[in-house]
């Protein structure tokens, strides 16, 4: 199946290169001879008034045969101005740019396609705020943004991507809170973001998430009325006297009012299962369980009252072995702060731990009412990415558990412009990672290791297509921008190579002579086949470095 996938991709895309140069040479009154998908025998001919039309064997490659006189074709009188030589240099250079033009530009027409039929998104209602992030204090969980800037949004993508473009400017938003219209302004945080290759771009970012926590609770003490319940930390509660509960927000609105009432609280909590697919996975089940909660008597807050809280700063993993675990933290475990500086967050917890990565940390925790305090650094680890550059991580290996609650998918009134939008943007991006890449290569920073030739296609396909039509239709794309960006090298023998010879041609005012077109071509040739080399022994070598790996996985 991969094989068919594969010869689809390669014939689409150079049909729909070399449907480029033909419709451009037809406009232009080119006569055109053969129109060719594929190579070898061919399995399908149609003859035209003037062309055939032909399906070859192998799919990897084609080719438009117009008529030119150095080629030696027979050339009648009359059909001399059909010529490809007898067209100006802006009518040559025009069909030559339109194969690499037309795959380029296909992918704007795959991922519109994609983008357009895609699922519903999250609408723009805030879930969550970090704190000390812009919107703190402005924004809160359930507000729902109208507009910003006074532009309509109407998913939670769409008021994302009107904050990421405006770094450090302020901004203007309408919000929906409880049954009022509130306006509130606010300057998005300039954000570095790294991608590979050395690329950073700056975005915009208030600290804003699309989803509401669940109700996943946390237990600090053992003398409070949810430790007597019978409650303990990672409970999820899932009804509160009959009232279904999924969100914590519902829980606190649940025992708002609650004085001293006792309720009952039906839970669920989850239970590690040891030796799970023989230790391959981590596996919790879920068993359920009723808790009479009586709440204490007073003006408190529900977390004073009832003893619980949300799980948020609960520790909920720590490895052995690991500098957090060496650090006398467990499992349960409550975080404090980080260099005596309390943290109100987890988000907040890895913020200041990342901001100065090298550096040892202090931490404070609390296990059932009792503070302890240990010393961490973040583990850091280097590795070769896939484009041959070394690059640090730093891994923090404890982790807390807090799931969320996806909101209700809307769909947006914008869903075609957004589509397009989205298109053309994802197309610039690509294309721009691909030039960089070549430029990376060309400076040595990038190495030739990285080259793919047709076995790595061919994988990539097959991985791509087992996901989904999306995900083949998305990898289609990418490559097809990788086809036509590779033509317009300047190397002779691609389309780049002969839009090179046209800008000489027009400094020169005349033809560069025949002989030196063919020695350039030869050595364009020669580079070709010499990158094609490259590419196919590192194809060969990635095959087996994945032979090896299995044959490992089968023998350990």
């Amino acid at each position: 199946m991969d094989l068919v996938y594969f010869a689809l991709l390669c014939s689409v895309l150079i049909f729909v290169h070399e449907l480029g140069h033909f419709v451009f040479a037809k406009i232009f009154g080119v006569k055109v001879l053969t129109f060719s998908i594929g190579f070898g025998p061919k399995l399908v001919r149609i003859r035209g008034r003037e062309t055939e039309y032909c399906v070859a064997l192998l799919p990897l490659g084609g080719f438009v045969k117009m008529l030119e006189e150095t080629r030696q074709d027979s050339v009648l009188p009359e059909d001399r101005p059909r010529t490809f030589e007898a067209q100006p240099i802006y009518k040559r250079a025009i069909i030559v740019l339109a194969g690499p033009a037309m795959n380029i530009l296909f992918p704007v027409l795959l991922y519109f396609g994609v983008l357009l039929g895609e699922e519903s998104s999250a609408p723009p209602t805030i879930g969550f705020v970090a704190p000390g992030h812009p919107a703190d204090g402005k924004l809160f969980p359930g507000d729902r943004v109208l507009s910003v800037d006074e532009e309509p949004v109407y998913t939670f993508e769409e008021l994302r991507a009107a904050i990421q473009k405006n770094p450090n400017r302020e901004i203007a938003l309408s919000v929906f809170r409880g049954r009022e219209r509130v306006n509130v302004t606010i300057v998005p945080q300039e954000v570095r973001v790294e991608k590979p290759l050395e690329i950073v771009e700056t975005i915009g970012e208030i600290g804003i998430g699309p989803s509401q926590p669940a109700a996943v609770i946390g237990v600090p003490r053992t003398d409070s009325p949810a430790y007597r319940a019978g409650l303990r930390t990672f409970d999820v509660v899932i009804e509160v006297r009959g009232r279904p509960i999924q969100r914590y927000s519902e829980l606190e609105a649940a025992l708002l009012e609650n004085r001293g009432e006792t309720v009952p609280v039906a839970y669920l909590r989850p239970v590690r299962v040891e030796n799970a697919m023989g230790s391959m996975a981590e596996v919790s089940v879920y068993e359920s369980g009723v808790a009479a909660l009586t709440p204490d008597v007073g003006a408190a807050s529900v977390s004073q009252r009832t003893g619980m809280e949300s799980a948020d700063l609960y520790v909920y993993d720590v490895p052995e072995g690991s500098a957090e675990y060496k650090a006398e933290l467990r499992p349960g475990d409550r975080i404090i702060a980080v260099d005596n500086v309390e943290v109100p967050a987890w988000i907040t917890f890895e913020e200041r731990l990342f901001a100065d990565r090298d550096k040892p940390h202090t931490i404070t925790f609390e296990r059932q009412g009792v503070r302890k305090s240990g010393t961490i650094q973040l583990r850091r680890e280097v590795y070769v990415d896939e484009y041959g550059t070394e690059r640090p991580r730093y891994l923090l290996r404890t982790r807390n558990w807090a799931p969320v609650v996806p909101e209700e998918p809307v769909e947006s009134q914008r869903a075609v412009s957004n589509a397009l939008v989205g298109a053309l943007e994802e197309t610039y991006d690509v294309a721009r990672f691909i030039l960089i890449g070549v430029v990376r290569i060309s400076e040595g920073k990038v190495s030739l290791s990285t080259l793919g030739g047709p076995l790595t296609v061919y994988d990539v396909v097959g991985q791509e297509s087992k996901k989904g039509a999306s995900y083949f239709v998305w990898a289609m794309a990418v490559i097809s921008i990788n086809l036509g960006l590779i033509n317009l090298l300047p190397i002779p023998v691609l389309d780049g190579g002969h839009l090179l010879f046209f800008l000489f041609e027009a400094l020169l005012r005349r033809p560069l002579p025949l002989r030196v077109r063919e020695i350039a071509s030869l050595f364009g040739m020669v580079f070709l086949m010499a990158m094609m080399g490259i590419a196919f022994k590192n194809d060969l070598e990635r095959r087996w470095d994945v032979i090896e790996t299995q044959i490992r996985e089968l023998t350990d």
